[in-house]
């Protein structure tokens, strides 16, 4: 009885079901505000609807007939689109009303089958055309209010439109994305493949009016073939053109010439001898002041004289045109093709390194001398003295030269007639004497720092003296030398700032036979030295074979002895660094401290008085010498400029800055007496913009040129 019931009753339901939906309701609106509108499409449609808080208007709708309720809703959809509103789907079957141009990036219905004035989103995963090319042809067919956006990385293209203009870019989808290229691979057995597919690619340019199509064309230099890919028509035209070429370069010997643009000729000859198994040996022209050419030596053959190995370029010439930075080749097109890309490879522009050196040596010297020097002598008696090597004056040179002066002085007495007696002093002068005056001269004269002395001649005869000699030096020195040069990569450089001094090596003086006087000399370069062989690695680091040397004259070796001294610090090694990083080379911290004295046995013991009896001397040298080198890799011309037109500013602030109201000199002399413009710095495309430094209280504003000043911030220890 029950199951009866129930099943009268899911009848009935039925029934109302099928008449609700065969119900039918009428359509007929006037500048109705859109939120009522909504209102009554949820109330027939029974669906809930959630309107955006950005929608606003009113809309018009009229309808002849009655409508059903899927008929209703559908009118709804299109009435929402004609006022750039949409009803997107949302979680748990509701719609969002909302303006279309806010839909784009709001999550909706992706894919399945929908109304087609529903806002739906779509991602297509393309097979055989790329994802960019796709969204340019697919960009104008999608509506005003929709988007194609490109997935290079997963090669698909996602479209947000209306479902009835998503199902038409599906349908455009499945007919351009087709894979319809043709593939060749062309094995070549005479022409070179990069110079055939150099000639294809002219000849295909870029798909214009007269091309056959965009054809992609590459080379393969291991297997000397070439590969085209691109329609089916093009790809066999280039492929008959590419077999009419090798066909045409299967000749038995043809002469061709290569004008280098990088490369050395006579540097790149050796080599391409060696690969056809000849002698680098160069026949001397009988008229080298015509310009010809170079002949070359005659093939010297490694392997047999038939069969394989190497007899088969045994009737290759090689040779260059010295008149002009060419190589000529007579062979056949086997032999051309090998050469020829050999060449090709190694005359390219190569890489310039400059290589900038930093020598800093920061020394501290100082001395200190005290010293006491006393006489006592007579010339019966004899005579005790003090004389210490750190001392200056010497008491015995001084001594030595007075007593040079009273044994060289005769004094005659003369007694006239009439009583009266007469005195008459001579100076006899010896070579003795002279000597010793001289030495007291230069002991005088070498003396630095102070010194005084006293004498008493007592009446006996004896003489006493003394010296008392203070000095006390500091000599700090900061030097610091930027060495720097531009070279090619690969090829040694070198710089010197400096002199050549002569540099005695040997000498024979005779003062019997005029006739054998000899000296010979020696020129030694003194000065900054930098020496550099730079080799640019993968990955950007760069091997320096480099030597550096710093060098100065110190001076003679003695008054006596005029052969010079010379400071030498020097540095040779071979070091990687990468590109722009400064690197130590080495250095040396060198603190030399040495302490003297001389003094007199027992008498320098005696408490106080023995200070007479000592001579002290204190000195210490400190020295702290390091080098720094940095390389940096100029890859192209706009590098270089960027690089001179830094120095050049440099040097023209450093003018400006001496003469602030005259134009520097390197200006006027680049523009009048060369004629060139003055070296700017190359702008790169996207140049990083410049942090703008706000000036503070402290900060210091030195003019850089007449139109413009720089602030020059003080270090924290300066303020």
């Amino acid at each position: 009885m029950i199951r009866r019931i129930a099943i009268f009753l899911l009848g009935l339901l039925l029934l109302a079901n099928a008449a609700l939906a065969m119900a039918q309701y009428s359509l007929n609106v006037r500048d109705v505000d859109v939120r009522v509108f909504v209102q009554d499409v949820a109330r027939v449609t029974g669906r809930t609807i959630i309107v955006d808080g950005k929608v606003d208007g009113k809309v018009s709708v009229a309808t002849s007939r009655s409508l059903s309720r899927s008929e209703y809703f559908e009118v709804f959809l299109a009435t929402l689109r004609a006022n750039g509103l949409v009803a997107v789907p949302s979680s748990g079957g509701s719609l969002r009303v909302q303006r279309v141009d806010s839909a784009v990036a709001q999550p909706g219905q992706v894919g399945g089958s929908s109304s087609s004035n529903q806002f739906v989103t779509e991602v297509f995963r393309l097979k055989s055309i790329d994802a960019k090319s796709a969204a340019e042809t697919l960009r104008p067919i999608v509506s005003k209010d929709g988007s194609v956006t490109a997935n290079a990385g997963a090669n698909s293209v996602v479209v947000v439109d209306f479902a009835d203009n998503v199902r038409r870019v599906r349908q455009i989808i499945s007919r351009i994305d087709r894979d319809i290229g043709a593939t060749a691979m062309l094995h070549l057995d005479n022409a070179p493949a990069r110079e055939v597919a150099n000639a294809l690619q002219t000849l295909a340019g870029t798909g214009g009016e007269n091309a056959p199509g965009i054809t992609r064309i590459a080379a393969v230099e291991s297997s000397n073939s070439v590969i085209l890919r691109g329609e089916p028509g093009a790809v066999a035209r280039m492929a008959m053109t590419a077999r009419d070429l090798d066909r045409q370069a299967a000749k038995d010997t043809e002469i061709k010439t290569y004008w280098l643009k990088h490369a050395d000729a006579e540097k790149l000859l050796p080599v391409l001898l060696a690969l056809v198994g000849q002698s680098g040996a160069i026949i001397a022209p009988t008229t080298p002041q015509q310009g010809g050419a170079a002949p070359v030596a005659p093939p010297q053959l490694s392997g047999g004289s038939s069969g394989g190995g190497i007899a088969r370029y045994a009737n290759t010439v090689v040779t260059r045109y010295e008149g002009a930075n060419a190589i000529i080749i007579a062979g056949n097109s086997e032999v051309q093709r090998m050469l020829s890309n050999t060449i090709a490879d190694l005359d390219t522009r190569r890489d310039q390194v400059l290589v900038e050196a930093i020598i800093v040596e920061i020394s501290d010297t100082a001395a200190r001398k005290l010293g006491v020097q006393f006489l006592l002598g007579n010339a019966k008696n004899g005579f005790a003295a003090t004389n210490y090597s750190n001392a200056s004056p010497n008491i015995l040179s001084l001594s030595g030269a007075y007593a040079a002066t009273k044994l060289g002085t005769t004094t005659t007495k003369v007694t006239a007639p009439d009583g009266t007696v007469t005195e008459t002093t001579a100076t006899t002068n010896s070579d003795l004497s002279n000597t010793l005056q001289q030495a007291a001269v230069s002991s005088i004269m070498n003396a630095t720092g102070g010194f005084g002395g006293y004498t008493h001649q007592f009446g006996d005869g004896t003489i006493f003296g003394t010296i008392l000699n203070a000095v006390r030096s500091d000599t700090d020195s900061n030097i610091l030398s930027t060495p720097s040069v531009l070279t090619l990569d690969n090829q040694k450089a070198s710089l010197l700032v400096g002199q050549e001094v002569p540099i005695t090596t040997g000498e024979a003086l005779s003062s019997g036979n005029f006739e054998n006087k000899f000296r010979t000399v020696q020129r030694e370069k003194v000065g900054i030295q930098l020496e550099v062989r730079p080799q640019i690695n993968a990955g950007g680091a760069i091997k320096l074979a480099l030597r550096q040397e710093v060098s100065s004259i110190a001076g003679p070796v003695s008054n006596d002895n005029s052969d010079l001294i010379i400071n030498k610090r020097e540095l040779e090694t071979t070091v990687t660094v990468d590109d722009g990083q400064i690197l130590a080379l080495g250095g040396l911290l060198d603190d030399n401290e040495r302490r003297t004295i001389e003094r007199i046995p027992l008498l320098s013991d005696i408490p106080g008085l023995g200070q007479l009896f000592k001579s002290r001397a204190r000195s210490r040298v400190k020295t702290n010498l390091m080098i720094f080198i940095r390389p940096t890799v100029l890859h192209s011309k706009e590098d270089g400029e960027t690089l001179t037109a830094q120095r050049y500013g440099y040097i023209r602030d450093q003018q400006a800055q001496k003469n602030p109201d005259i134009e520097p000199s390197i200006d006027a002399l680049v523009r009048d007496y060369m004629g060139a413009q003055l070296p700017v710095a190359v702008q790169h495309p996207d140049p990083q913009p410049a942090r703008e430094i706000a000036p503070k209280s402290s900060d210091v504003i030195v003019p850089e040129t007449r139109a413009s000043s720089k602030i020059v911030r003080p270090l924290a220890g300066e303020r």
